[in-house]
């Protein structure tokens, strides 16, 4: 059986490691994720991305999701897991974390933005469909909370969304490019709290994998790609990173 040693030993070994990170580092963070029972999509239907765009009343509602705060996305500390992986980046161990959370706590841990690459987006801030604009997220509330303003672009007057992807949205495509150099340029891919469920995404430790990286993958329950592993833990991740990165 798998051992956090183990797992230490693999990190010590390694000269570039490529980090995969899902719901399950957030959680420990107090942050839902959104499959489970009790998760973000068992409380409240995603508003898919077509909807958003054709219809205002959606968009209305997903603003109001968003200022309210229901879906908790936003708003929390980073926990143990994201410290430890930042102190493996400034050791030089670790180049790139890859992403599936829209929460901005590997940000916050300390790591920049260039060492990110977010495949779903960023709930923290919003962009303009139409020009690309970068909008802060408080910016348009009072307008929205006062006035039920539904948020347009303030230089071109387009439809302005948070800057996550959502369903029936295309995954961006620079993000997945960056995503495939750095797992194809690691020797030791991590993932950490992923269900790995989730595609094209999930097709990342393969990759690795297939191209000779070790695979290790950390999460509570089993994933659908345990089999290919070099190492599987179920372990909680910020208790575990913290004691192999102190």
């Amino acid at each position: 059986m798998a051992s956090r040693s183990d797992l230490a030993r693999l990190i010590d070994e390694a000269q570039r490691i490529t980090a995969f990170t899902g719901a399950g580092i957030s959680t420990e963070s107090g942050i839902p994720d959104f499959r489970s029972p009790g998760g973000v999509w068992s409380k409240m239907k995603p508003v898919q991305f077509g909807d958003f765009v054709r219809d205002p009343e959606m968009r209305r509602e997903a603003w109001s999701r968003a200022f309210s705060g229901r879906a908790g996305w936003t708003g929390r500390a980073p926990n143990a897991g994201h410290m430890a992986l930042a102190r493996l980046a400034q050791r030089g161990k670790l180049r790139s974390v890859i992403t599936q959370n829209v929460d901005n706590l590997h940000q916050d841990s300390g790591l920049t933005a260039d060492q990110v690459i977010e495949l779903h987006g960023n709930a923290s801030y919003a962009t303009c469909l139409e020009c690309g604009l970068r909008h802060e997220i408080e910016d348009p509330k009072p307008a929205f909370v006062e006035r039920g303003e539904i948020p347009a672009c303030r230089e071109c007057l387009g439809i302005v969304k948070t800057a996550t992807i959502s369903f029936g949205q295309a995954m961006p495509e620079a993000p997945m490019m960056r995503a495939e150099e750095e797992t194809l340029a690691c020797d030791l891919f991590l993932v950490l709290g992923s269900s790995l469920v989730v595609y094209p995404a999930a097709g990342f430790p393969l990759i690795a994998k297939r191209n000779g990286a070790r695979l290790v993958i950390v999460n509570r329950e089993p994933t659908e790609l345990d089999g290919f592993a070099d190492l599987v833990l179920h372990d909680e991740i910020g208790p575990a990173l913290s004691e192999i990165v102190p």
